[in-house]
Formats: structure tokens, C-alpha cells, sequence
């Protein structure tokens, strides 16, 4: 006498249907705890983005160092 005419297919179907569904409610748990925070952007201050703009080489040595006292005074 067979119920429903699956058999252990429906058994079979059903269980291996449930592990799919646990393994994609694990894996959206996990993937949104492990998502990185946005850490606050740290704000540059002056000195360094004058650094910056030396590297770059968009000022000379001597304006650099005339910026950097400038700077430093106030």
C-alpha cells in the first residue's frame, strides 16, 4: 500500500528541500554578520593634505616648507 504515491522519494526530496533551506538561512546569517562596517571617514587635516600635495608634486620644496610654518604658527 503506497500513501500519497511518492514512496521514500517525498522522504528523500523533502529532506534534502530542508537542507538547501538551512543552508541558505546560514548563509545569509553569516554573510550579513560577517559584512564589513563602514568605518567613519577619517577627516585629513591640513598638514596632511599639503603632504599630499608635495608627494604629488604640485609645490616646490620651499613652498612646501613655507606652507608648513604657516601652519605650525597658528
Amino acid at each position: 500500500m503506497m500513501y500519497g504515491g511518492w514512496g521514500w522519494g517525498g522522504w528523500v526530496g523533502g529532506g534534502l528541500m530542508m537542507l538547501a533551506i538551512w543552508t541558505l538561512v546560514f548563509w545569509a546569517i553569516v554573510s550579513v554578520v560577517r559584512r564589513p562596517t563602514e568605518a567613519t571617514p577619517r577627516t585629513r587635516s591640513a598638514e596632511d593634505i599639503l603632504a599630499e600635495r608635495f608627494a604629488r608634486g604640485e609645490i616646490d620644496p620651499d613652498e612646501y616648507g613655507e606652507r608648513r610654518r604657516a601652519l605650525q604658527a597658528h
